[in-house]
């Protein structure tokens, strides 16, 4: 289950965050965020749109930070003032925008090179030949020379996934990967993701508000709610669509709309 008792003490594997406060100012977004990711899961962050997901998942990578709370990746945690532990650290981690955030005026190839070339030893045919395995990997084969701009968004998505994975990372977000694509090409992507899973171990945090996607991938979730600015359920989605008790949560599941109380006439 990803609810985790603040009390509770820190696994030694898989990503914990506790108590953790999102604001901007004096606006919260979420509070009291406490879960906990198994390795090799993929882990779903979900919600109504504006609920904070993306949110949440910049905090998780270090792009936002908050000072209330903690994130601890197999027992280390993320904030820290060592510049050496957060670099090793953020190694660890891969990353797909929902953009795909592709280098336009790069090649494929280039694309899926640059986080070698820019954090590892690695010589140019070994970088090649890494670069090469990627692209097989998310099938991509032989695509090493084409520009993103020639690509259809299935295979874009397809190529920012090769490079989120150039480090062979050990945790990999994924900011809403079916967005924009069509049902066919959001079933294979979501088919892939789990194949990556089970082939490189790799735990897996996905924010998405695509229900058959959610029901698709997800091990385990947390559910985002934009009222009470927390998160109402954890869990499997398959299982939550059936036991949980927040209305809004089933609702969100089942595309149904919330009762609402009815207005006495003036």
């Amino acid at each position: 289950m990803a609810e985790l008792n603040p009390d509770a003490p820190m696994p030694e594997k898989g990503l914990v965050v506790r108590g953790l406060r999102m604001a901007f100012g004096d606006t919260v977004v979420q509070h009291d965020l406490s879960f906990y990711v198994a390795p090799a899961n993929i882990f779903v962050i979900m919600g109504v749109s504006g609920c904070g997901k993306s949110t949440l998942l910049r905090h998780i990578i270090d792009l936002q930070r908050s000072d209330v709370g903690d994130i601890c990746f197999d027992g280390q945690r993320l904030i820290n003032d060592d510049p050496a532990e957060r670099a090793m650290l953020q190694s660890r981690i891969g990353v797909l925008f929902q953009s795909t955030a592709l280098w336009s005026s790069m090649t494929v190839g280039e694309n899926v090179a640059l986080p070698m070339q820019l954090h590892t030893q690695l010589r140019p045919p070994e970088i090649r030949d890494q670069v090469a395995f990627k692209l097989a990997l998310v099938g991509l084969a032989g695509q090493e020379s084409k520009m993103p701009s020639e690509l259809s968004g299935g295979m874009q998505k397809r190529a920012g996934l090769a490079r989120a994975i150039a480090l062979d990372p050990d945790y990999l977000f994924l900011d809403e990967p079916s967005a924009g694509l069509d049902p066919i090409t959001s079933q294979r992507l979501d088919a892939l993701i789990m194949r990556l899973r089970d082939a490189l171990g790799v735990s897996v945090i996905a924010v998405s508000h695509e229900l058959p996607s959610i029901f698709t991938i997800a091990d385990d979730s947390i559910y985002l709610d934009n009222e009470s600015k927390t998160a109402i359920a954890h869990g499997n989605p398959r299982e939550l669509v059936e036991n949980t008790p927040e209305p809004r949560v089933r609702a969100f599941l089942k595309r149904e709309p919330i009762d609402e109380p009815a207005r006495e006439s003036a």
